[in-house]
């Protein structure tokens, strides 16, 4: 298992590629949902420096906060609502420009200004996302969602984080 991260620069997609053999050490072997997705979140927080990344989780048909980095976060979200409320809706990533044009954003910080959420999804259906916000406009685009699809799809998940 890897303790530390090799953090790189250079263009994104260096990044991503350095980091995702890192993330698959991490999760090698753990079999707990809480530790996995807190070391994911941990690992892509270090990686880019993000303001906000995190997973919540659907709960009781609901999104709860679950594993995140980042400063206090809104702890339950409605189905629909918001941006990681549509994501889990639709079943898919959404990307964000600019969260302030987002009809029905919730603005957990003011200081967020882009997002994109990624639906976390086993057995075709949407058991969490992931959330992921910056302080700067039009941060994210089609290579952070490949990467990060391909970084959820690869969590090993029990399913004990819904419970």
């Amino acid at each position: 298992m890897a303790e530390d991260l090799t953090i790189v620069t250079g263009t994104k997609e260096d990044a991503y590629s350095s980091l995702i053999p890192q993330i698959n050490g991490l999760l090698e072997g753990e079999t707990d949902d809480v530790a996995n997705l807190a070391n994911v979140a941990a690992a892509l927080k270090e990686q880019f420096g993000w303001f906000w990344v995190g997973f919540y989780l659907v709960k009781n048909n609901e999104l709860v906060l679950g594993p995140f980095q980042g400063p206090v976060a809104c702890t339950r979200i409605a189905k629909g609502r918001g941006v990681c409320g549509t994501a889990w809706r639709d079943a898919a990533t959404l990307i964000v420009p600019d969260v302030e044009q987002f009809p029905g954003h919730i603005a957990c910080s003011s200081l967020s200004r882009s997002e994109i959420v990624v639906p976390v999804i086993r057995n075709n259906e949407v058991i969490g996302v992931l959330d992921v916000d910056s302080a700067l406009l039009s941060q994210f685009d089609e290579t952070d969602q490949k990467y990060l699809e391909q970084i959820v799809a690869a969590i090993p998940l029990s399913g004990q984080v819904n419970k």
